[in-house]
């Protein structure tokens, strides 16, 4: 297998973005939600896996908050993760996630959500939310909404329910 280089997403990658997302998932929802949230500055963190020269994996991080009675606090949400089908099921977007997961670590971002497939989140230390106090804003299956801790101790006392940012429904892709 050809070396993957994983390195910060660049103005010149947008269009190969396009393409990775909207093959990997076979539609352009998902390609709309990028573009909202570069738009109107929603990102956190946006990595791409580069193999010789070409585009074929990316990840994004936008913002969340956590609302209790007590109050809100940050998060960062893991949405979306795309790797070419052509070059799925090769440690892609694994070292996608590792590597963004560092990143956020380094960055001092303390707690990451991600709606996604129960069987293939936790190899990366996601763990149901619910159990944590912490619940989606909407009805989804418990066992696909998760949570990281990046920082240990960071859920202590915490909990709520997080909201995405508004790019994340539909009627408010169009910027």
């Amino acid at each position: 297998m050809a070396e993957i280089l994983i390195r910060p997403e660049t103005s010149e990658d947008i269009a190969a973005i396009h393409a990775v997302v909207a093959a990997a998932f076979g539609q352009p929802d998902e390609v709309d939600l990028v573009d909202a949230l570069r738009g109107r500055g929603g990102v956190t963190l946006s990595l791409v896996a580069e193999q010789d020269g070409e585009v074929v994996g990316h990840v994004l991080f936008s913002p969340v908050t956590v609302e209790s009675d007590g109050g809100s606090w940050g998060a960062i949400g893991l949405a979306p993760m795309a790797v070419a089908p052509s070059c799925q099921r090769q440690g892609i977007g694994s070292r996608l996630i590792r590597a963004a997961l560092d990143a956020c670590r380094r960055e001092g971002h303390e707690v990451v959500v991600v709606l996604g497939h129960p069987e293939y989140y936790p190899r990366f230390g996601f763990v149901p939310s619910r159990p944590l106090g912490i619940r989606y804003e909407a009805d989804v299956p418990d066992e696909a909404f998760m949570v990281l801790e990046l920082r240990d101790g960071a859920l202590a006392g915490r909990g709520g329910v997080v909201r995405f940012r508004p790019e994340f429904s539909s009627r408010e892709r169009t910027p």
